[in-house]
């Protein structure tokens, strides 16, 4: 009922600016809506071209809120070239790059490399525990420790292997100085249940300006494995907070409920491979949705961001999403969705001096389009989108900013590459 209040609230503000407007010389005025399935349009209340203009795989869902998708397209003009600093690399999934301009790098199979930075590609780095690479499974994520310059610590996501199947788990050790090895690798965090499948690990873990842990998991993609994103008795389809030991922080919120894992800091999420922390210290998450819910999320504190009650898209397979709708009470709306999806893999805020025409602006590596896609942000709105790029037609699957206000990103391939973006000179 809510809905259809709104929907006729909305027609009635629509009709009267017509009425008060106008076209003229038979041109769409500037505020007129969309007509549903229609992409071409202008999006109503923008004075602007949506980005996007191909056909949606839901065009009977419309957003919650006016630039909740197909923002105006954003043109920053920045000149850049790509520097392919290495080839060979078999399915990197992360790039963390290091103090004084080497790369730490993960290949999906199980192998740790530093790559340098003119481009040489290291031996695999030993006393890595074992993965489980099949599928979407294997080596993920890689981040250093916030005290990297004095303890050479560095953390981990994969795909491990486990008695019936497997679970995303996050480990921790010490580089070696000749960083030839991890030494005193121990696993901090285990997501539970295991299940026996190759899809939806997650994983990325990030650090928050408190010096604590993130991790992100995925809810295991099949249909009957769903509905633990919605429930508190396990770590699949959750955003999880630790601290760099592998303890839970006291003021998780729901350290206290009885029967609640307390790593869990937000549930409701299908598979989450992006996050980035702001400048103002916000997480924001972006997360792999259905045909047609590619999400991006502002995370706060213990909520509630719905899958697979709340979602926007369709089953790849074609067909609704049972239960499902897009607006139902009590779960928090993504700050922006992609329809058409972009396959959301690394993300990051663009915080150095490289780049003026960048700066703030939030990078999503994009592996279904094969692009980079940029988005400007205005307080917790997104207010333009730009994809760069999309002529190297790389699935990309992350991207960091390096000391030297560079962007690095690393290339989803059998004979994937790392590249340098760097101001045209």
């Amino acid at each position: 009922m809510r809905r259809q209040t709104t929907i006729a609230l909305r027609l009635t503000l629509l009709l009267a600016l017509i009425v008060a407007c106008g076209p003229r010389n038979g041109e769409r005025a500037a505020g007129d809506a969309a007509v549903p399935g229609s992409d071409t349009a202008p999006v109503a209340g923008r004075n602007c071209e949506p980005l996007e203009t191909r056909a949606r795989n839901a065009p009977h869902q419309e957003p919650a809120f006016e630039g909740q998708t197909r923002a105006c397209a954003a043109v920053s003009n920045v000149v850049f070239d790509v520097d392919v600093v290495a080839r060979g690399l078999v399915h990197p999934w992360a790039v963390a790059p290091l103090p004084g301009g080497d790369l730490l790098v993960t290949e999906r199979p199980g192998r740790l490399r530093i790559v340098s930075a003119s481009g040489t590609i290291g031996q695999p780095i030993t006393g890595l525990p074992e993965v489980d690479a099949r599928g979407q499974g294997g080596l993920l994520d890689v981040t250093l420790s916030p005290a990297f310059a004095t303890d050479n610590r560095i953390y981990w996501s994969y795909a491990e292997p486990r008695s019936g199947g497997n679970g995303t788990a996050v480990a921790t050790g010490v580089l070696s100085l000749d960083r030839r090895s991890v030494q005193n690798a121990a696993v901090i965090f285990r997501a539970l249940p295991t299940y026996d499948g190759r899809l939806h690990f997650g994983s990325r873990v990030v650090f928050g300006p408190d010096g604590t842990l993130f991790i992100t998991t995925g809810e295991r993609s099949d249909a009957r494995m769903r509905l633990h994103a919605q429930q508190r008795d396990n770590h699949l389809g959750k955003i999880l907070r630790i601290n760099p030991d592998g303890s839970v922080p006291s003021d998780n919120p729901f350290t206290n409920e009885s029967g609640a894992q307390p790593e869990i800091w937000t549930l409701g999420h299908r598979n989450t491979q992006a996050a980035a922390f702001d400048p103002e210290g916000r997480l924001w998450i972006i997360e792999h949705g259905p045909r047609g819910g590619d999400e991006l999320n502002l995370v706060q504190r213990g909520r509630n961001y719905g899958w697979p009650v709340q979602a926007y898209g369709i089953e790849y397979r074609g067909d609704p999403i049972a239960g499902a709708s897009t607006e139902p009470d009590g779960y928090e709306q993504p700050v922006y969705y992609w329809d058409p999806v972009i396959a959301p893999s690394g993300a990051m805020f663009y915080t150095g001096d490289a780049f003026p025409g960048w700066h703030g602006s939030l990078f999503v590596g994009g592996l279904a389009d094969r692009r980079l896609v940029r988005l400007e942000i205005d307080g917790a709105r997104v207010t333009g989108e730009e994809h760069l790029l999309r002529d190297r037609n790389q699935r990309l699957r992350d991207v960091a900013q390096g000391p030297d206000g560079l962007l690095y990103i690393v290339t989803d391939e059998d004979d994937g590459q790392l590249w340098r973006i760097r101001p045209r000179r």
